[in-house]
C-alpha cells in the first residue's frame, strides 16, 4: 500500500530546514548504501554524525508522528536514522530494493516501510521523480515540498536522473507493529471508516475491532 501525506512540513519548517542544510557539508551518498545499491547510487548525503543533522532527523520524525494519517497507515514501532539527500544535475539512484534490516549490529530495524519527505519545490528541479514498481505498473512520485510518500520498502524503486536544479529529500524506514502489509491495509481502512462514522455506537464497534485486530497482529 502506498500512502501520500500532505503537509508533513509547513512552509516555516521547510525554510528552517533548508537554511540549516545549506550550512552542512554533504558527502558521497554511497557510504550508506548496501553492496548492490551502491553500484547504482549517485547522490549527496548529509553526514549522520553531525549534531545539526541529528536535530533535523528528530524534527522530521516528530512531524511525521504528528501527521493525522501516518500513525494509522504505518503503525510505527521503530525508525531507522533519517537520511538527507541532495541530487544535482546528472545524479540518480538506479533501480534497487532496500535492505531488509538496517542499523548497527544488535540494534537492527526491520524495514517494512520506506518514506520520502520532499524538501524542494518540484518547480525548482527537473527530473528526479521517485519511481516505484507496483502490481499495477510503475508509479512516478514527485510531490510538493513538505509532502511525503510512504511505501513498502521491499519494492523495486529508483530516483530518476535530475537534469536541472537540485532535488532535496529526507528518507527513512519504519519497522511496523504489524509486519504484514495486507493486515496494515485492513487496519488503515477501518481507521478511515471510523473517521466518517456519525453514530457513537458504530464508532465504538469499529474501535473495538481495531483494538482486537491489533491484539491479534501486533508485534511490539
Amino acid at each position: 500500500m502506498m500512502t501520500f501525506l500532505q503537509g508533513v512540513l509547513t512552509a516555516e519548517d521547510l525554510a528552517l530546514m533548508r537554511e540549516q542544510l545549506a550550512q552542512i557539508p554533504f558527502g558521497d551518498g554511497r557510504a550508506t548504501a548496501g553492496p548492490t545499491a551502491r553500484q547504482v547510487k549517485a547522490n549527496l548525503q548529509a553526514p549522520g554524525a553531525d549534531a545539526r543533522v541529528q536535530g533535523l532527523e528528530r524534527f522530521v520524525l516528530e512531524a511525521l508522528m504528528r501527521h493525522p494519517v501516518f500513525e494509522s497507515a504505518a503503525r510505527p514501532a521503530r525508525f531507522t536514522r533519517v537520511l538527507f539527500s541532495r541530487y544535482e544535475p546528472g545524479m540518480t539512484y538506479g533501480a534497487h530494493t532496500d535492505d531488509a534490516l538496517m542499523g548497527p549490529s544488535g540494534d537492527r530495524v526491520r524495514t517494512d516501510l520506506a518514506f520520502t519527505v520532499f524538501l524542494a519545490d518540484p518547480e525548482t528541479y527537473e527530473g528526479g521523480a521517485l519511481r516505484i514498481e507496483t502490481p499495477g505498473g510503475d508509479t512516478a512520485v514527485k510531490l510538493a515540498a513538505g509532502d511525503a510518500v510512504v511505501y513498502p520498502a521491499g519494492t523495486i524503486h529508483e530516483v530518476e536522473p535530475v537534469t536541472a536544479g537540485a532535488r532535496w529529500a529526507a528518507v527513512g524506514w519504519v519497522q511496523s507493529l504489524v509486519r504484514d502489509g495486507g493486515r496494515r491495509e485492513i487496519l488503515f481502512d477501518l481507521a478511515r471508516a471510523r473517521a466518517g462514522v456519525a453514530s457513537a455506537a458504530d464508532a465504538l464497534l469499529i474501535d473495538k475491532s481495531i483494538s482486537n485486530l491489533l491484539r491479534m497482529w501486533a508485534e511490539p
